[in-house]
């Protein structure tokens, strides 16, 4: 028996119970099923893309059964692709748990349950440790993608809720699957949009980390145009957590040199970080074009980030407009010489060093403060 913190719930005579399932849980004892749609149907729905994709699909077809008994529709290749990119998301970023909510089992076999004390609705649910007892009601792709992703999560900290029903006759399962997923409520594009604002983010730094993250989504001449997958969908490959984050701290610092020219420093945060990434691309720029490279990874991102306020400084003692465009290349320029494109090779310098933010970041501060290698 695996032992679980419960609470024991009733709605209208009906017994259930709200659980914390690890990942590990969920892994072993949820089994994964799709209605068979003959001998000819396949459980996955979507063809195999040529785009790259962090889910072994070789794999996780094996673990998805099909049968006329089962309820659940086909697999979407595309939502489980989606939903591992956002678990990735917020293993980065550290901000939003990936499963904020609840998803909905039934046990095929009776589940115990040990109050704390006599009469409580809080206690120990004992579920038999045994594969595949486990079927999910709603949430099969969230679950499905956290199988895909178990190597990340396995030896982290991360509990799963569930509501989990024993021994619910089948078609009040299927009639519970039906209610459930008989429609589906999308925000329009515009709705969208106006989410992505302001109206998001009542904190100023957090407003203003949107702002230019926005910008270099949105403007042409940025190089990461159409490249960030703003609030977790879009076709671009760059979190947007990550990047607004970083920008966050920065703009809720004094790193700018003082409240006043932080303050400043916001109104032309979106054009010096468009240009600043622009001659990025220009000085790395095998890697920032290349597709063996990790330049525009969550880490480098944060790193070229984190460093912006030592770039503005020596525009300043410059006397430049900081956000001047071939000022900033002057002052970066020491990255070409000293770093170089091949440190942001994924298999090569990048693994064999163990990048880090902080270890990226110190390396580019470093060659800003020696531009020709002098006292290191």
């Amino acid at each position: 028996m695996i032992n679980v913190a419960a609470i024991r719930m009733q709605q209208f005579g009906v017994q259930f119970y709200q659980a914390s399932l690890t990942a590990s849980d969920i892994d072993k004892l949820v089994r994964f099923e799709v209605l068979s749609y003959g001998e000819s149907g396949q459980p996955v729905r979507g063809g195999k893309k040529k785009a790259p994709s962090k889910v072994n699909w070789d794999l996780l077809e094996r673990r998805i059964a099909s049968s006329e008994k089962a309820y659940q529709r086909q697999i979407i290749r595309r939502k489980i692709d989606e939903i591992v990119q956002y678990y990735e998301q917020c293993r980065q970023a550290r901000d939003l748990p990936s499963i904020p909510g609840a998803v909905i089992i039934s046990c095929d076999e009776k589940l115990g349950f040990e109050p704390i004390e006599a009469g409580a609705v809080v206690g120990r649910l004992k579920v038999p440790e045994r594969e595949g007892i486990l079927r999910a009601i709603d949430g099969q792709h969230r679950l499905l993608a956290l199988h895909a992703d178990i190597d990340n999560i396995r030896d982290t900290d991360f509990t799963v809720p569930a509501i989990i029903f024993d021994r619910l006759p089948e078609d009040h399962v299927v009639q519970m699957f039906v209610t459930i997923n008989a429609k589906h409520t999308r925000l329009n594009a515009s709705h969208l949009v106006t989410l992505s604002g302001r109206q998001l983010y009542r904190d100023d730094a957090l407003a203003a980390a949107h702002d230019v993250v926005r910008a270099l989504n949105d403007r042409e001449d940025s190089p990461l145009h159409g490249e960030i997958k703003l609030l977790g969908v879009g076709r671009g490959r760059v979190a947007q957590a990550p990047l607004a984050q970083e920008l966050k701290k920065l703009f809720a610092s004094d790193a700018f040199g003082g409240p006043k020219k932080s303050a400043d420093f916001r109104e032309d945060s979106r054009k010096f970080f468009v240009n600043y990434l622009k001659q990025v691309s220009v000085v790395f720029g095998a890697a920032w074009g290349g597709r063996k490279y990790s330049i525009k990874s969550a880490t480098a991102l944060r790193a070229f980030i984190r460093v912006a306020p030592d770039v503005v400084r020596r525009l300043d003692q410059e006397h430049v407009d900081r956000t001047d465009f071939r000022a900033i290349g002057r002052v970066i320029a020491p990255w070409g010489r000293r770093i170089g494109d091949l440190r942001f090779e994924t298999d090569g310098a990048w693994k064999r060093s163990g990048t880090t933010v902080d270890t990226l970041a110190r390396e580019l501060k470093l060659a800003l403060e020696y531009p020709e290698g002098a006292g290191v």
